[in-house]
């Protein structure tokens, strides 16, 4: 039964694409979650409709369309906080509530709803193409090779801000990289989870492993362990129990994380004794 499962065009292409993403964004995830910043993956995510509704009204490929425009974006929203002009959560309900209103106004002028724009709302491994796939690859292993090229930087920055500036880190620069990363990683998630879930894909990992109370290096490790396995299980049950993709794959990752939260509360519990 299983092996039926790989013998698609289509599934194979979506589990090439659901593994790259299902890598990438607990590396992202991690920093955002430490940094007390997770809402920057929703408020992106929002943005990130706004570029799928525009490419659907022009005719061009909707996923390039919302790397391009969630890229834009998360520079706005960066540029925004760092004039303090605007505090951070301000600055990201401004561009939540903005990209919204501009994705249903493009909406309306496309005719509002229909069934490529439910995939990419709540994700679908029917409609990854090829070329979904390989954009999803060459910009994944970007993503990738920067947070290990930045890695020590994005560390001490996410512990302490003040002290890397004082260090003589480049905060501004390297904050500047890592929410272009983030606004890429959110882009590229959304044929396999959708718009609206993107946030629990690269939160709810992060969230799982920190758990655990474990090194750093360790966290991002079974943070990625928890991705992929959700990622891979639920595109399978989503195949067969014909479910869609993307919530299937956020529920399982909800009930890993409630697994783990009890064995770890009965873990405390049986220790303290």
């Amino acid at each position: 039964m299983i092996v039926s499962f790989f013998h698609y065009g289509f599934i194979m292409r979506g589990l090439e694409a659901g593994m790259v993403v299902a890598l990438v964004a607990p590396l992202i995830g991690i920093f955002l979650v430490l940094r007390r910043y997770s809402l920057i993956a929703d408020t992106l995510s929002h943005v990130s409709l706004s570029g799928i509704a525009l490419g659907m009204l022009l005719g061009i490929n909707p996923v390039l369309a919302a790397i391009v425009f969630t890229v834009i974006a998360s520079l706005g929203i960066e540029r925004l906080r760092m004039s303090k002009k605007v505090y951070g959560e301000s600055a990201l309900a401004l561009f939540l509530s903005g990209s919204l209103a501009f994705a249903i106004v493009l909406l309306s002028l496309a005719r509002g709803m229909n069934a490529n724009l439910f995939n990419y709302l709540f994700g679908s491994i029917v409609t990854v193409t090829t070329t979904d796939v390989f954009t999803i690859t060459i910009l994944g292993a970007l993503v990738a090779a920067l947070v290990f090229l930045f890695y020590k930087e994005l560390v001490y920055i996410t512990f302490d801000e003040e002290s890397a500036l004082v260090a003589g880190i480049p905060v501004k620069s390297i904050n500047v990289v890592f929410i272009v990363l983030t606004a890429l990683t959110v882009a590229l998630s959304i044929p396999i989870v959708g718009v609206l879930l993107i946030a629990a894909l690269i939160v709810i990992p992060v969230l799982t492993a920190l758990q655990l109370r474990t090194s750093f290096v360790r966290t991002i490790f079974y943070a990625e362990l928890c991705s992929v396995c959700a990622v891979l299980l639920g595109m399978i049950i989503s195949f067969y129990a014909n479910l869609a993709t993307g919530g299937t794959i956020v529920l399982l990752m909800l009930g890993l994380f409630s697994a783990v939260l009890l064995v770890m509360k009965q873990r405390r519990q049986i220790g303290s004794q």
